[in-house]
């Protein structure tokens, strides 16, 4: 199955040249001249970039973790330091970071890379930290019914980072339990003493 990179978001594609345009609104109405050299090509590029940052709207999470094998290994499985980068929904700026999964299987495994795909189907779109957080351990969860889930993501974000507070070096720590991570103080532990 193809990663999330080797798709791009139809709907920008589809819609290009309004793109395109608003870009180059967007560009007038804060004072540039669009004109100018180095900005011709600007509102292009960024409807390109869009492609790519946004793939993830035309990707089901779940079918990335479609392929599984049955495997009866029922010890913890920990895929650490993905790296992920995704657009604040709030003011659409970048962050980034890294993203740790952990998960006891229940007879059936997924491929290593699939959860690295996973995590990048979930963060090519508009989002919040949290919501990729949860929504990770949940489609783990569901595709994969393993005996317990964790996850955690670690971002930078530009919004809080570039702007407002301006606090750069900054991160931000979330985390997903389930099953029996939930219950066994030892097995999170366990989880985050291997993330070092």
């Amino acid at each position: 199955m193809a990663g999330v990179k080797d798709y791009l978001n139809s709907r920008v594609s589809d819609n290009r040249e309004q793109i395109e345009h608003h870009i180059r609104e967007i560009l007038k109405l804060i004072g540039e001249d669009v004109e100018r050299e180095g900005l011709l090509d600007t509102p292009a590029r960024v409807t390109r970039m869009y492609e790519e940052i946004f793939a993830g709207y035309d990707v089901d999470p779940r079918d990335v973790l479609g392929v599984t094998f049955d495997e009866q290994h029922e010890e913890l499985v920990i895929v650490k330091d993905i790296v992920y980068y995704s657009q604040c929904e709030h003011h659409m700026a970048p962050f980034f970071g890294v993203a740790h999964i952990g998960y006891i299987p229940s007879g059936k495994i997924a491929g290593l890379s699939k959860l690295a795909r996973l995590v990048e189907a979930i963060t090519r779109k508009l989002q919040v930290q949290e919501r990729i957080t949860t929504q990770i351990a949940n489609i783990m969860e569901e595709v994969l019914q393993p005996h317990g889930v964790m996850v955690v993501l670690e971002g930078e974000h530009l919004c809080m980072c570039a702007r407002g507070v301006k606090k750069p070096g900054s991160k931000t720590v979330t985390s997903a339990v389930r099953g029996e991570f939930r219950t066994n103080t030892a097995l999170r532990t366990e989880f985050m003493s291997l993330l070092g």
